[in-house]
Order: C-alpha cells, then structure tokens, then sequence
C-alpha cells in the first residue's frame, strides 16, 4: 500500500513541474513576440525614413519623377541612395490590381517599397530564372496562390513534386514570422483549389490524354528527332490519313498508315504522295518505337483533353490551379516539353479573342523550359515564338522558369514582359560569358548587376515588369514573399483522394478504343491478305488442274499412240497374212499349173497310165 502523504506530493511535484514547462513556454512564446515586434519596429522605422525621404524627394502623383536628391543623400544600408529607392517605389505604385512580389532590398528590406507586378501585364509573359536551389519554385508558387485568389486559373508543371503543397496549408514558425514581418508581408496559413494531371495517367492525376492528329506532324518531328526531309514526309502521310479518313489517335495508328504504305497494297499510294522514299518511312517508324518504348504509348490516344478545362474557377471566384504531375520527366523530356507545347498551340486554337483585359484568363508556367528548346528545328522555333507573341491576346499569359535566360532563344526573350532573376553562378568561363550577357538585357539600374546576380540569398531576386503603360519598371533588388501554402509535397492519399472526387475523372479516367486508323487499315489489309490467299488458291487449283490436265493429256497422247502402234501392228500382221495367203494361193497355183503342164504332156500321161493301169489290172499284159 502507498503512503497517502507520499502520493499527494508526488501529484503536487508532477503539477508543478507542469506549471513550470508551461511557464517556459510563454516566457518563449514572449521572446519570441518580442524579437518580432523589435523587428517590426525596426522595420517600421527604416519605413518611415523612407517615406520621409520619399516626400520630400519625389512629387505628387503616380507618374511623376523623382527630384534631384541633395549630395551625399546616398543610404548607408545599401548601394541606393534615397533618391533611387524613391524612384523604385514610384515605379512599382501602380493603380490597378497587382501581384505582390516583395519587399526592396538596400541592405535590408525597404518595407514601404513594394515590388509588383500589375495583373494586367501578366499576358506579357514572363521569365523566371536562377541557379537551382535559389528559390524559383517558391517564386512560382507564390505567384501561383495570388493568381487564384485573383481569379485567374494556373497551369504548372510540378516537376519536382513540391508544388503539390499548394492544395495544403502552411506551418507557420518563427523564422518565417521574422522573415515575412521583415518585408512588410501578412503572412497566414491558407490553401488553394487544385486540380492534378498525369501525362496518360502515369503518375498521380487525371489523365491527360492528346490524338496523334491534334498533336500534328510539327510537333511530332520535334519529339521524334527528325531532320526536315523526315519532317516534311511525316506531314504529308498525316495528310494522306486525314484525305482518307483515317483517323489517327494512337501511336499505332499511325504505324498502321505507316506500314500500308510501306506494303504491297500501299505502294502504289506512297508514290503518289510525292516521292517519299520507303527509307524516310522506315526511319519514321523506327523512331515511333523508341518512342513508344520511352513511355509515350499511353500518352496518346482517347478522349483526348479539352484545355479549356484548365481555365476554371470554383464557386467563390478563386482561379483552380493545374498541376501536372511529371516526376519522372528528366527520362521524358522531349514528351514533357513538346507536350506543354501542345497545350498551348490548342490553347491558341481553340479560345476567342479577348484583347486587353484586366487580367488573364490563364497563367501558363512552363517550368525547365530549357527543355523545350533543346535541338529545336528553325520551324519549331518559329512556331514558339509565333504562339507567344499572340497568345496574349487570347487572354493567355505564359511564365518560362529556367536556370539561366541563355536557355530561352533570343526570339523568345525579346517577348517577355517581366523578369525575376535570382541567383547566377560564375564559376565557369562560360557562366561568366553568360552572366556578362545577362546583365546586358536588363535596363541601365544603380547596381552593379554582375556583383549582385552573384551574390543574392536564396529568395532574393533582380526583378523588372512591364508597368501599366508598357515600360518596364526601374531594377530592384527584391526579397521576395513567402508562399502561404505548404512548402513540403501534400500527402500522397490527401492528392490521390483529389483525383479520385475530380469531375473531371469520370470523363478522361478511362481510356476510349474507337475504330480509327488501325483497325481500318488491318481490315483493309486482312480483307486484302484474304483476297490474295483465296486468288493463290484458285491459282494453285488451277495449276493442279493444268498439271493434272497436261497428264491427262499426255496419258492420251499415250495411249493414242498405243492404238496408233497397235493398229500399225494389226495392219503389219494382216498385210502379213494377206502376203502369205497370196504367196501360198501363188505357190499352190503354181503347182497346180505344173502338175497340169506335167499331166498335160503326153510322155507323163502314158507313165501314168501305165501306172493306173499296173495298180488296178486293167493294163493289157503283154
């Protein structure tokens, strides 16, 4: 039995040790609120010398410049001088709706100098570029969160799996506190609609499925590696399928058309196409397997996806974010990036004409956007650069996310609105030469760009945007701004139960098999194989038949001559007998004519009678 005594202070001990780690815990919670709050102050001190200066530096009104400031004005945190972080936040106080990128950065955050973009000039496109771990995606899904709460719907490709997190709230802790407070940024946990996508159901998503004849022969050479002989071939035999019908959804359909043609039914045809060699057309076939080999087989096929599904909003007006599940894309990367390609030439196809709106219908994020332009053809290139010179008007904006702006043709560069260039490395020749060529498409700035490209922190980049009127905006050296949302992957069951409830899922989730151009063809082809057996039957029979006619024939002949030779035979013998009877009629008459001629004569005749008459006594005796 216990001590009662013992048991009640063994209970005080325990609850006040209890008291004691909760006592800890809000004399922490209480450092921390005051470390925030100094930092706030210390923010809102730097704020308010800088709206100071700002006042006395810069006039009235939106548009206006910034006023001469006094010698030696130059601010002792950072390499701008109050002047210049006036004129930055004169250039970045739009009017209208915009995107909240960050805070200024002059050695620490300029708290009343937000950086923006204006939501309008977001069908401008975009370029997002650094070194990797510098904090692009983050960019990307913060930009991602605003355009939802905005209205506007989002497509990005989630290569890496981490921005799947944007379905899930954030977790707030002190140094995220500290770092959003610092910029001036009201930072709470939130989460946003999204949408999940497989490219043909491999992986995480609804299926995202496209026919070989939407794709188009353009695209298909660039995925496929042709040169423009094999290009120009490959798109007069999807001429040559659509003139006849032949409706081409999967990959072996079109070997189907591929192999009639290469046939002994199809040859005649393949001529008649314009002197496509069988060689191009092996080549093309033999590149069709390896790439159905590298997966592409399920990727193509039916019911193809309307991407007017990637420009919904829910209910309360919030824009839905796609995101393309493509976790193994660095084994697929022509598929990945022809494949973004083709959602936005069908974008361009299929939506009206809108012109300039307050804001996008759609945000396009084409994330490792290098890959789209690896060993790209002169006319895919030009077929890039007219898709996003236009699309804007379609209401369509696109944001290319690479490592470096070398990565985007020049054609392409010159098309791009805004800019959000983190972090570059020099730490090659050819990094230099890349980082002197950087620095000299930005507009002339106070910074040093080829030090401060080098030497950003990670979440910190060098932005420019195209303002309300065109121009672009004044270089800033910008902290960028945190995602509300979870920085860490959502749970795989919490994405699977996504797709699993998606509307969309009862229509693209099951793969379609109509008749298209393979089935025709085999039929055709079938019913061709058929039709020849039976004609080399019946030619087969009527051989047999000659053959055995011939040996009838011959049997014939052969006993035609038997006859012949046994008549010839008969004839022989019955000339034969005929000569013999006539001999012994001739010898027999000769004998008779001699026995006359011998009985005649009269000397014989009296021997004879003296003969008869000795034998029968009649003869006179003498």
């Amino acid at each position: 039995m216990s001590d009662p005594t013992i048991d009640q202070a063994a209970a005080a001990a325990a609850d006040a040790a209890a008291e004691a780690e909760r006592l800890q815990a809000e004399a922490q919670a209480a450092l921390e609120q005051a470390q925030q709050a100094a930092a706030a102050a210390a923010a809102a001190v730097e704020a308010a010398k800088a709206r100071a200066a700002a006042v006395s530096a810069v006039p009235a009104g939106r548009s206006g410049a910034p006023t001469p400031a006094p010698r030696g004005a130059a601010t002792a945190a950072g390499p701008l001088s109050d002047e210049q972080v006036a004129a930055i936040r004169q250039g970045y106080a739009f009017e209208g709706a915009a995107l909240e990128l960050g805070a200024l950065m002059n050695g620490t955050p300029v708290v009343d100098a937000q950086v923006r973009v204006p939501l309008a000039m977001l069908n401008r496109h975009g370029l997002i570029a650094g070194a990797t771990g510098t904090g692009k995606t983050r960019t990307l899904q913060a930009l991602t969160e605003q355009l939802s709460a905005h209205g506007v719907a989002v497509f990005a490709a989630d290569v890496k799996g981490d921005l799947s997190g944007v379905a899930t709230p954030g977790t707030p802790n002190p140094k995220l506190t500290a770092r959003t407070s610092a910029i001036g940024q009201d930072w709470s946990p939130a989460s946003f609609p999204v949408e999940y996508f497989s490219l043909g159901g491999n992986g995480t998503g609804v299926p995202i499925r496209a026919t070989v004849s939407g794709f188009g022969p353009l695209l298909l050479a660039k995925v496929l590696g042709l040169n423009e002989t094999q290009a120009s071939s490959l798109a007069l035999v999807f001429h040559y399928a659509e003139e006849h019908g032949l409706a081409l959804a999967e990959l072996e359909d079109l070997r189907a058309v591929l192999q009639y043609l290469t046939g002994d039914e199809g040859r005649a045809e393949l001529a008649a196409l314009g002197g496509i060699s069988p060689a191009t057309v092996g080549v093309i076939l033999r590149e069709l397997i390896g790439f159905a080999d590298a997966g592409a087989e399920g990727f193509f096929g039916e019911p193809e996806i309307d991407t007017r599904e990637f420009l919904r909003t829910t209910p309360d007006g919030r824009g839905v974010i796609s995101l393309l599940e493509v976790p193994g894309v660095a084994d697929r990367p022509a598929l990945y990036s022809t494949f973004l390609m083709w959602l936005l030439a069908d974008l361009f196809n299929d939506l009206p004409e809108v012109g300039d709106a307050d804001k996008p219908k759609l945000v396009f994020f084409f994330d490792e956007a290098h890959l789209l332009f690896a060993d790209a053809s002169k006319e895919f290139l030009d077929q890039v650069v007219r898709t996003v010179r236009l699309i804007r008007s379609k209401g369509v904006g696109i944001v290319f996310v690479t490592q470096t702006p070398k990565d985007v043709p020049g054609e392409v560069l010159g098309q791009l609105g805004s800019r959000v260039q983190h972090q570059l490395r020099a730490f090659t020749p050819d990094d230099a030469k890349a980082l002197r060529a950087t620095v000299q498409t930005y507009p002339k700035s106070a910074y040093d760009l080829g030090e401060v490209l080098t030497t950003l922190g990670i979440g910190e980049a060098v932005v420019t945007v195209m303002n309300e009127d065109g121009a672009p905006t004044p270089v800033a050296w910008t902290r960028l701004r945190a995602p509300q949302s979870s920085m860490a992957p959502s749970a795989p069951d919490a994405m699977q139960a996504a797709v699993a409830a998606s509307p969309l899922q009862a229509e693209y989730g099951t793969a379609v098999d109509r008749e298209t151009a393979y089935e025709l063809l085999t039929a055709k082809m079938n019913a061709a194989a058929a039709a020849d057996q039976a004609a080399k039957a019946r030619a087969a029979k009527a051989k047999e038949d000659a053959a055995a006619a011939k040996v009838a024939a011959a049997e014939a002949r052969k006993d035609g001559a038997a006859r012949k030779e046994a008549e010839r035979e008969r004839a022989a013998a019955q000339r034969e007998a005929q000569r013999q009877s006539a001999a012994r009629g001739r010898a027999m008459q000769q004998g008779v004519s001699t026995i006359t001629k011998v009985l005649g004569d009269r000397q014989t005749q009296r021997i004879i009678g003296d003969v008869l008459g000795g034998i029968f006594g009649t003869r006179k005796r003498r």
